[in-house]
């Protein structure tokens, strides 16, 4: 699926001082990425902060970046849980939505199925989903983690199971993935930092967390990467790993909110119980992004 390649954005939630969603902050934010370069949008990602988000905002927050995008770039839509039956009837309501292209689902958190259960539970999404979809996994997070086996098992019994967004972290796996997919399936980065010698063994591009703030010179890494010129990438790729490591070094997305405040594109504001950056974390990233002109 080619509208997959290349550099998805995992875009923020902005949020105004009374913690309601901002809705002229989102516009600016949806127009400053595409302008920077990126392929595809992603709503409702982890770096959204869906959890604290009710059923009427992230629809607000879906039909706002569907309005800000003029249908200029392809918009996934993230859908995951850890009820199976939640995230199909979810899945249902969403499958004949126009502006959506395909569906991010993560692995199910905190019951910590075995791999069995994780087989069924995408099984059971898969069987429902009328678009393609893009597993997740980020054990980091869920406190589960997917095998390679699993991974390529959904992937050869389910064609419209299209890609896996990989933020194990492991390369061993990753490489087993690359090697054994089927030929249309894809392999997306989730570790920002990992991005190009993960493209260099395989993976087709990035779902970003730091794309949101350095669009166009994450972007730039990934396209010139995935057309082999990694010589001409590698002293980009280390000014922006000195980025990824301050934007994650509180969390995610305290970092990246905190690198978009200051390039006032949204406010600096979260719901509990993430808070903002410490002042110390804070002039880092102000002086990185004064340091590093985008």
């Amino acid at each position: 699926m080619n509208q997959l390649k290349g550099t998805g954005v995992a875009l923020v939630t902005p949020f105004d001082k009374d913690k309601k969603v901002d809705i002229e902050a989102l516009h600016k934010l949806v127009n400053y990425v595409i302008d920077g370069g990126v392929d595809y949008l992603v709503v409702m990602g982890t770096t959204a902060e869906n959890p604290v988000l009710t059923k009427d905002e992230k629809e607000l927050v879906l039909k706002t970046v569907i309005e800000a995008n003029h249908q200029r770039k392809p918009i996934v839509y993230g859908i995951g849980g850890n009820d199976t039956q939640k995230v199909t009837d979810e899945i249902n309501q969403k499958n004949n939505h126009p502006d959506i292209c395909a569906f991010l689902s993560v692995t199910p958190y905190y019951n910590k199925p075995n791999q069995k259960g994780l087989y069924a539970h995408f099984a059971s999404i898969a069987h429902v989903s009328k678009k393609p979809l893009i597993l997740y996994n980020v054990p980091g997070r869920t406190g589960i983690n997917m095998s390679a086996e699993t991974t390529l098992k959904l992937a050869h019994d389910f064609s419209n199971i299209v890609a896996i967004k990989e933020a194990s972290g492991s390369f061993d796996k990753i490489m087993e993935i690359v090697e054994k997919k089927p030929h249309a399936f894809m392999v997306i980065s989730g570790d920002d930092g990992l991005t190009l010698p993960l493209i260099s063994i395989g993976v087709e591009g990035v779902i970003s967390v730091v794309a949101n703030a350095i669009p166009k010179p994450f972007s730039q890494m990934v396209k010139l990467s995935l057309n082999n010129q990694f010589a001409e990438t590698k002293k980009l790729h280390y000014q922006i790993l000195e980025f990824c490591r301050l934007a994650f070094a509180e969390g995610n997305p305290v970092g990246i909110k905190n690198a978009l405040h200051h390039l006032n594109i949204i406010q600096n504001e979260f719901r509990l119980p993430l808070v903002p950056a410490s002042e110390e974390l804070s002039l880092k990233i102000k002086t990185w992004l004064n340091n590093n002109p985008l």
